[in-house]
This record gives structure tokens, C-alpha cells and sequence, in this order.
């Protein structure tokens, strides 16, 4: 039996880490069988945000890709990774939620669950693994590795002994960043290994260049699992690759035992797939050294880029990523991994892109700071949490035992929509996502974002274009500066301009890949007020509330005739997956509201105004 053990990311954190988890179940299956013909010890192939894309972006049921998965590999166990408390989400369920969510994850075809918390509170991770061993299945408690003031080999060890106690089967050392070094690895598989009596499983990203070293550290030192990738979605943001990790173990004492020519048809299968997915290729992809200070995890990178790309402002990437640590120390030095990385990301670009820090809050960040995500690590800047939350009380409890049950209570919301049990936890997952996709589902008019053709056009000339330049026309020359775009593939695509100074907006309408009308104009005139194609109007003075992003109205709080204070919250905007308040500028009264739940919304538009006191 061979000493070390695999398990293959291809199916998830590897595209994950490198094109925004934008793989197709189509795309997967014709190499299933393959894949569990080579005698893996697991395939990671579900969980992390596969779940979110898959309802966002895809227009996939996610539970039908965990099945269809399930069906094609039926030898080789499937791996999720589960949240804890999170689930797939971004806040804390209550239990029932949890228990209902793990059980039929199993009932799919879950075998091994990889069971974290993101601020490496135990107290998040005990319902989960008592659910996934009544189901009995594969418990994996999970240690998320970071770098801190308060994060030493004594904390990682201690964590270690109580998730055995819980009654982890394996014990995961979840290096989502590439932190670790090849003397850490040495030091903390030693400790682990030696503080509890099950498995020790490595699992450690590539973006500082030091994963592979790691891996063989970590099997040296009593490691028997370890995470690996397909070259063809490896290194770089993702993993040390399985073949070459497989090639430096072969006849040595911790060969493998895998096939070399088995894996390289996996490899030109998914290298010729990989191609379909060009326009979700990031940037920080490669080595990037920069992780060892900013410590942003491979999965979220490529997505904050993308998410970036989206608003016209990838050029600020290296202003986020030294916002960052900023703000992971203010919040007391949390992991940053799903959701404290979605947490403390988007506050960094909030701060970065309002060019204030602190000006604009999320709701995430507020409830963090009042403790219901559990407790941060280290010390809180007592600054930052009396600006986002006042004197509000800190809860000291694990915070799912203050919620209640929650399974009716989603069943009754969303039970004109759903067909099963699945569908409800879905929608308990996301339930404004899950409310448009169940209805388009019903439907029958699912249509996932176009992938775009790369006929007629370079790679680089179709994913670098100019951002700002000079337009002549009839002897008239005029400075644009593109500051923001709606979401690719849609249709009709807003763009963000700035025309000598002046904001505006245009629609773009894709007649096909190359082709576009340039007639339809995206500013329009109503009694003289300048308007944007939404209708709405262009913000002409101190009362008119605007958005820093573009995003979604979640919950419009207030109605014409109500009378608000200065900094009261009036809408809530999702933005990067985050919710975030937008709080009156001024005092006064509310004379007008453009807006309701659901509509997409721009800078540049007034989304409601207030008449000044």
C-alpha cells in the first residue's frame, strides 16, 4: 500500500484558484471515468464556491453536478469542502440547516467532508462533524493556516487536539494561501503528528512558489495525505502539480503508486478544455511573492480580479492588495479564507475605491465585528469597530445558539419554487440568487454567461483593451476614460465613461463576437435632466444617494416622505458577494427613490434623493 495518498483538486479548487470556478459539468465528465480508474485517494469535486457559481454564473443545479458526478465515478471517493457553521454560504445557519445541508450532501454523493471555519473557531465546526459522522461519512477537521502575532505552532496544535476529540477521521493543515515555508511545514507536521493519532492531510497553494517543497517536507515528517492539481490547472494561485509530485515520490519510500501515463490523458484532456475558459484567465496567476504579505488565498485572487475587471479598475489591484493586511489587522488578524477573504476583501476595495478607509462599511464586516462569525484571534481595533458599530454588545457565545431553527421557515418562503429538498437548501444558501434561478429553472430559460470566442482576435487583444484614450471625431477631439462596466455577456452592457470630465453612461449591444451597434446611446434627457439608460437620474446635488460600485439592490429601507438622518442607512447594495449599507449623505427628507429590490445599479446614477433640511 503505498504511503502517501493523493487528493485531486482538478475538479474544484484548481479551476477555482484559475479561472474564477467557471468549469462547466460538461467539461467534466467525459474524463470522469478516468479520473477514477487512477486510484486517487480522494477527488475534490463540490463544496468551496463551486455552489455559488454554479447558481450565479452557470445556470447549473449544483446538486445535479454533485450527482451526475457521483454516477460517472463511482469508485473513488468525492471530496467537499464545507464551511462549518458557513455551510457554502456567507453567515452562520443554525443547526438544522447545517444537519439537513450535510446529510444530503451525502445522500449525493459525499463521502469525504473537509470541514473548516474561517476564524479557526471550533465552536463552528462541532455540529458539523457530529452530522457528517450520523451520516457516516468522512470527517476532515480542518486547520486554516495563517501567519500572525497570535498564530504559533501551540495554537495550531491545541486546534488539532480538539477537532480529533470532535472526532475528526483526518486532521487537514489548509495552507489556502501559500504561507507555509519548508522549516514551518517541518516544524508544524511534526507537532501535529505527534499531538493526535490520526492522519495528518497537507494541503497548500502555489502562489509563493513554495508548495512543492513543502509537500515533501510535510510527507518526511509524518504527513500521509497531501493535495495536488493537474498540470493543467496547477501551480501558480492553485497547486503543486500531480504529475511531477507523483514523478519525484516515484521509488522512493513515499511512492504513490499512481500512473504516470494515466495522468498525462488527464492532462491533455483538460489543457484542451481549459482553452474554452480564456476570458476568466487571471492575471495573478503565476508566482507572485506578494501572498507572503498580503496572504490573499489562490481562490479569491483570481476572483477579486475578475471582480476588478468588472468595474474598469483592475489597475487598482495593487492598492487592494496592500489594503489587505491593513485590514485584517483592524479586525484581529483573521485567516483569510471564504468568507473572512470575501469579508476583508471587499472592505479593502471599499476603502480603496471610496478613497476614504472606514467611509463605507459591509454588513458582513459589522456583524464580524459584534462577534457572529465567532471570535477573531487576535485584538480588534476598537477604532474601526466603534465607527462600524457604535456601542453595540459583542456576543461572547458560539454564534448559531442564537438562531433558531430555520428549515421550516425557508421551506414556507420559497414554496412555490422548489421541487425538493435540495432546492431548499439551495435557496437557503443563496435565497435572492436561488429565487432567480429556481424561477428561470421553472422556467425553462436558464442561460448561462456566454463564453466568448477567441475567432479574429489575439488572447491579449481581447483581454487587454485600452482604458482611457482620445476619440476624434469631425475635427473634434474628446478624452474617454472607460471607469466601469456591467457584467460580461450580457446583451446589452453598460459601460462607464468619463467624456472630458464628465460621467456617462453607454449601452453596448453584442450583435456577435466582433461586431457591435454603435447607435444605441446610453445617456438620454427628461426635462432637462441628464438620465441614464435605467431611466434613472444623474446625481445634481448633495442629496442624491449613489453607490460606490456597481452591484444589486438587496433592501431599499426607506419610502418617499420619510425623514432621515445623516448617516442613516437608507439602502443595501450587494456588491462582490458582500452587502453593504449606503447611508444618507444629509439629513432631511426622502423626495424621491429610483430604485427597488433587484435592480442593478451603477455609479454615476442617483438611486434615491433627499431634500436637505
Amino acid at each position: 500500500m503505498a504511503k502517501v495518498k493523493i487528493t485531486e483538486l482538478v475538479l474544484r479548487d484548481g479551476h477555482q484558484s484559475l479561472i474564477a470556478t467557471r468549469m462547466r459539468t460538461d467539461d467534466m465528465l467525459p474524463i470522469c471515468s478516468k479520473l477514477d480508474s487512477i486510484g486517487f485517494w480522494s477527488l475534490e469535486a463540490w463544496g468551496g464556491a463551486t455552489f455559488d457559481a454554479c447558481v450565479r454564473y452557470l445556470k447549473e443545479d449544483p446538486w445535479e453536478r454533485l450527482t451526475k458526478l457521483r454516477k460517472a465515478i463511482p469508485n473513488t471517493p468525492l471530496q467537499m469542502l464545507l464551511r462549518g457553521q458557513n455551510l457554502l454560504g456567507y453567515r452562520h445557519y443554525s443547526d438544522d440547516v447545517v444537519r439537513a445541508f450535510i446529510q444530503k450532501s451525502a445522500d449525493n454523493g459525499v463521502d469525504v467532508f473537509r470541514v473548516f471555519d474561517a476564524m479557526n473557531d471550533t465552536r463552528n465546526i462541532r455540529v458539523s462533524i457530529e452530522a457528517v459522522k450520523k451520516a457516516k461519512k468522512h470527517a476532515e477537521g480542518t486547520i486554516a493556516y495563517t501567519t500572525s502575532p497570535v498564530h504559533d505552532i501551540a495554537y495550531f496544535v491545541a486546534m488539532a487536539k480538539q477537532l480529533e476529540e470532535m472526532g475528526s477521521d483526518t486532521i487537514a493543515i489548509k495552507d489556502m494561501a501559500g504561507l507555509l515555508t519548508p522549516q514551518m511545514t517541518t516544524d508544524i507536521v511534526k507537532a501535529i503528528s505527534k499531538a493526535v493519532s490520526v492522519p495528518v492531510h497537507l494541503h497548500s497553494h502555489a502562489t509563493s512558489g513554495l508548495a512543492s517543497m513543502c509537500l515533501l517536507r510535510g510527507v518526511e515528517n509524518g504527513a500521509t495525505l497531501i493535495d495536488t492539481c493537474n498540470s493543467s490547472f496547477s501551480e501558480g494561485a492553485s497547486h503543486p502539480t500531480t504529475e511531477s509530485i507523483v514523478a519525484a515520490f516515484k521509488g522512493t519510500e513515499y511512492d504513490t503508486g499512481l500512473d504516470l501515463g494515466a495522468l498525462q490523458e488527464v492532462t491533455a484532456y483538460f489543457r484542451e478544455v481549459r482553452k474554452k475558459y480564456w476570458q476568466f484567465e487571471s492575471e495573478f496567476t503565476g508566482v507572485d511573492t506578494r501572498v507572503l504579505v498580503n496572504q490573499v488565498p489562490g481562490g479569491m485572487i483570481s476572483n477579486l480580479s475578475n471582480q476588478l475587471k468588472e468595474q474598469g479598475a483592475l489597475n487598482r489591484m495593487d492598492d487592494v492588495l496592500a489594503e489587505i493586511p491593513k485590514v485584517r489587522e483592524d479586525l484581529g488578524f483573521p485567516p483569510l479564507v471564504t468568507p473572512t477573504s470575501q469579508i476583508v476583501g471587499t472592505q479593502a476595495v471599499l476603502n480603496v475605491m471610496t478613497g476614504e478607509r472606514y467611509k463605507s462599511i459591509t454588513n458582513e464586516v459589522k456583524s464580524y465585528l459584534l462577534g457572529h462569525y465567532g471570535k477573531a484571534p487576535g485584538k480588534v481595533n476598537e477604532a474601526v469597530r466603534k465607527l462600524a458599530v457604535g456601542d453595540n454588545d459583542v456576543i461572547e457565545c458560539r454564534p448559531a445558539d442564537l438562531l433558531d431553527d430555520e428549515m421550516d421557515k425557508l421551506r414556507a418562503e420559497c414554496e412555490s419554487l422548489v421541487k425538493t429538498e435540495e432546492d431548499v437548501l439551495t435557496y437557503a444558501m443563496f435565497p435572492d440568487l436561488a429565487t432567480t434561478f429556481l424561477k428561470e429553472r421553472n422556467a425553462n430559460s436558464l442561460k448561462p454567461e456566454q463564453l466568448l470566442s477567441k475567432e479574429a482576435a489575439s488572447v491579449n487583444e481581447a483581454r487587454y483593451a485600452p482604458n482611457e484614450f482620445n476619440i476624434t471625431l469631425h475635427g473634434e477631439t474628446f478624452h474617454v476614460k472607460l471607469t466601469g462596466s456591467g457584467h460580461a455577456g450580457e446583451e446589452k452592457r453598460p459601460y462607464y465613461v468619463s467624456v472630458d470630465g464628465i460621467a456617462e453612461e453607454v449601452i453596448v449591444e453584442t450583435l456577435s463576437e466582433i461586431e457591435v451597434n454603435g447607435k444605441s446611446s446610453g445617456t438620454k434627457k427628461k426635462n432637462n435632466v441628464s438620465m441614464a439608460s435605467s431611466g434613472r437620474p444623474r446625481p445634481t446635488h448633495q442629496g442624491c444617494v449613489t453607490t460606490a460600485m456597481p452591484g444589486t439592490i438587496v433592501e431599499v429601507k426607506v419610502k418617499a416622505g420619510d425623514k432621515v438622518q445623516a448617516g442613516f442607512p437608507v439602502l443595501v447594495i450587494e456588491a462582490m458577494k458582500m452587502e453593504n449599507e449606503i447611508q444618507a449623505p444629509k439629513s432631511g427628507v426622502v423626495v424621491a427613490v429610483h430604485v427597488k429590490k433587484g435592480d442593478s445599479v451603477t455609479p454615476d446614477e442617483s438611486l434615491l434623493e433627499i431634500q436637505p433640511d
